[in-house]
């Protein structure tokens, strides 16, 4: 993100110091980032009330996108604490914990968690093949936790959370129907925020932090007791320098341009999933949408380069990732738009599994649909183990 001396001081003073993690061994990764919507309206001066929209200028058909129905399905954030964690984002903003991997060979456990439309009975045991065969077939999004075994006990341990100089994860997000009452709620329950909604320009959207202080932002649905859910995961926050090579690759895997809205200084772009409707609203839509928010000038700048959040002393965020129907025709395809890959299919002792590198070098995960045989400890067998022995 390429921001004036000016905004970077502001910058410097409302982000909070954040530290790093280690990358757990099968390839379950990590990324960061700078300012959020409400920071880059303050310091540019523009509305962002009102912003145009405008039509794409990249179509694509269906012969573009690579082969096996590709869909976005996972955001991945590391986790200090998944005692702390996880009931934050369960109890007090909706979600569902619908599978998890424990690998104690590796010392790493990974959590997963999404939000399922108000009503909807989920009976699955997480960590058993049954919540296993649901993860890999969901034609939703989920946010993985990843927990490295011991930084629980580490008082001096903390992650980066992203939003620090050219930083490319931002934040992520929950749509809501009342920002006012949500937020209430939330510093009722000692949460604290990176803005309250009547703080700032922006009036009537909040950041709350999570307990790594990653940045979730609370947006008003486009229409209220549309959603019956007090929340909904509504986002995914990645900055960009060209927009017209990160909104190529990601449209050939699937994305869907949703949405793009241009301000003096910078423009966002929103992606919804090859699953959802070709004209889903992203403020009244269930199901995510990837923001995409560039700098302008960035894409002219040789130099320029953000930082994806897995280099040594900024790690927190990691990748995003889809599933796909054929792990090597469709590596075969992402090959060719020549941003390289940090996996290869056949590549390390995990095979089948896949991460591309973005044109922002943000790692990208490609998972068979379906799933793999991860070398997880599925849920009970530690127990049965434990009686045979």
């Amino acid at each position: 993100v390429v921001l004036s001396a000016k905004t970077m001081r502001l910058l410097s003073r409302l982000a909070a110091p954040l530290a790093l993690t280690t990358t757990s061994s099968l390839y379950f990764i990590s990324s960061v980032a700078p300012v959020s919507g409400f920071l880059r309206s303050s310091v540019t001066g523009s509305s962002f009330s009102r912003p145009s929209a405008r039509a794409s200028f990249l179509r694509m058909t269906s012969t573009d996108v690579i082969p096996g129905r590709p869909t976005w399905q996972q955001t991945m954030l590391r986790i200090k604490d998944p005692a702390k964690t996880l009931p934050f984002y369960t109890d007090l903003l909706g979600f569902t914990l619908i599978d998890k991997f424990d690998f104690p060979q590796w010392g790493f456990s990974l959590y997963f968690l999404t939000t399922l439309p108000q009503g909807e009975t989920y009976d699955l045991t997480p960590g058993t093949k049954e919540a296993h065969d649901y993860l890999w077939t969901m034609e939703g999004v989920a946010l993985e936790l990843t927990h490295n075994h011991g930084t629980e006990t580490d008082a001096d341990f903390s992650y980066h959370a992203g939003n620090k100089e050219k930083d490319g994860f931002g934040h992520v997000a929950v749509n809501v129907d009342d920002v006012y009452a949500v937020s209430d709620k939330l510093e009722k329950a000692g949460c604290d925020f990176q803005k309250k909604p009547d703080e700032g320009r922006m009036k009537g959207l909040a950041f709350v932090k999570d307990p790594d202080g990653y940045w979730v932002e609370l947006v008003a649905r486009g229409t209220p007791g549309k959603i019956a859910n007090e929340c909904n995961f509504s986002q995914t926050m990645m900055r960009v320098k060209d927009p017209k090579k990160s909104l190529e690759f990601y449209k050939k895997l699937g994305m869907k341009l949703l949405v793009e809205k241009h301000f003096d200084s910078f423009s966002l772009y929103f992606l919804g999933s090859s699953a959802v409707p070709d004209d889903a609203n992203p403020k009244e839509m269930f199901q995510p949408c990837l923001e995409l928010t560039h700098n302008h000038g960035t894409e002219t700048d040789d130099d320029f380069k953000h930082f994806s959040g897995n280099e040594e002393e900024r790690k927190g965020f990691g990748h995003i990732g889809f599933l796909v129907d054929d792990v090597y025709k469709a590596c075969d395809e992402i090959g060719k738009m020549g941003y390289g890959f940090k996996k290869e299919p056949d590549g390390g002792t995990m095979k089948g599994l896949a991460f591309a590198y973005d044109p922002d070098g943000y790692w990208i995960e490609i998972v068979p649909r379906g799933g793999l045989d991860f070398g997880d400890v599925k849920a009970g067998e530690e127990a049965k183990s434990a009686e045979s022995a």
